[in-house]
């Protein structure tokens, strides 16, 4: 067996890098290999600072494993891995990538948090159902890998990782995403896509220091409006969801009840009410409704109303679609010249401008 080093161009300089890839090592014989090395060279030990273990068969780390005094990186990618062991939280690491194996959420040893230099961890690629409590401990983290797992709901204590830059937790089971991610504010960069979201929480605008944004794959029908408030933002995907298919409800199918048609009447025309004159759930009931959207129509609404999309400039780069809710299909603005006002907003895009936000 070959011992690699990452510092090759100085023969004094002792080994740094230990590469054990691609060995077909089993539990076992990692043992003996590490005790040969150990006793080969103590002071070698001490100096390795990172150790790549990627594509064996390495289903537990080794006792003797802390014997890396010093070790920084380590990547034990693709061996079938069933758990994390406490003797881990023994090594002052700063990058640990467990990527492709057989970690589930119950295979992260309860003192995780004493990884208190952990910088990035990737476990993408495993069996997680969920965020495991113990991650939420490992306050340091800035990179956080959770691709490709089976996580159907994001702990609402995520804002418990307020350092994180890059969080990825695309290719899982998530159909909402907690208000406290808004939390995240050094987040640059977000990664949701190939989810099962339906909507975005309005806190994400609080992500001031976000720029990259990736929602392809979903089952988005809108954006939240607060997320041109992004200035940062100068990458977003958002191909492979259905939420710039043009669609308004049909008011001629479902036509507004007699008490919409009298609730409207007297709030557009101002007429006074109260009581005794009316019961409390009447009065409930004006005091709910809402107005139209369209600058140009002074219209209101109460449970009957009609869903629009408005696609809106974005960083000069994107347009996103919003959603509007207007009293009338007759409020829909006439996009037949691809009219633009003066927010910068424009009615239907046509299919051309579909599809570049699809693509986007």
């Amino acid at each position: 067996m070959e011992d690699y080093t990452s510092d090759s161009s100085d023969s004094d300089t002792l080994q740094r890098t230990l590469d054990y890839s691609y060995l077909m090592l089993d539990t076992n014989t990692l043992y003996h290999n590490i005790e040969h090395f150990v006793n080969k060279d103590k002071k070698h030990t001490e100096n390795v600072d990172t150790l790549l273990l990627y594509h064996n068969m390495i289903k537990m780390l080794p006792l003797n494993f802390n014997k890396f005094k010093n070790l920084k990186v380590l990547d034990i990618s693709s061996n079938g891995l069933l758990r994390l062991p406490e003797i881990l939280t023994e090594c002052p690491l700063t990058s640990l990538i467990a990527k492709n194996n057989n970690l589930d959420s119950d295979s992260f040893p309860k003192s995780f948090g004493a990884l208190v230099n952990l910088k990035e961890l990737n476990v993408s690629g495993n069996n997680l159902t969920s965020l495991p409590e113990q991650i939420l401990e490992a306050t340091s983290l800035k990179y956080l890998y959770l691709g490709g797992n089976h996580i159907r709901e994001l702990s609402k204590d995520i804002w418990k990782l307020n350092g994180l830059q890059i969080l990825y937790i695309g290719g899982n089971k998530l159909v909402d995403v907690p208000e406290s991610v808004g939390k995240l504010k050094q987040l640059q960069a977000l990664n949701l896509s190939d989810n099962m979201l339906e909507s975005l929480p309005a806190a994400i605008a609080n992500l001031k220091n976000l720029k990259s944004l990736s929602l392809h794959k979903n089952r988005l029908r809108t954006l939240p409006t607060e997320i041109i408030t992004l200035k940062c933002l100068t990458e977003l995907s958002l191909r492979d969801n259905p939420l710039v298919v043009r669609f308004v409800s049909n008011m001629t199918l479902n036509p507004p009840s007699l008490l919409e048609h009298a609730g409207r009447t007297v709030k557009v025309h101002g007429i006074p009410y109260g009581a005794p004159d009316l019961p409390m759930c009447l009065v409930e009931y004006l005091n709910s409704a809402h107005h139209c959207v369209n600058p140009k129509c002074k219209g209101v609404f109460f449970d009957n109303r009609v869903e629009h999309i408005k696609f809106v400039d974005f960083c000069g780069k994107y347009r996103i679609p919003l959603l509007q809710y207007l009293c009338s299909s007759k409020c829909i603005e006439d996009n037949s010249n691809n009219h633009v006002d003066e927010s910068g907003a424009c009615g239907y895009a046509n299919s051309n401008m579909m599809k570049k936000v699809l693509l986007g």
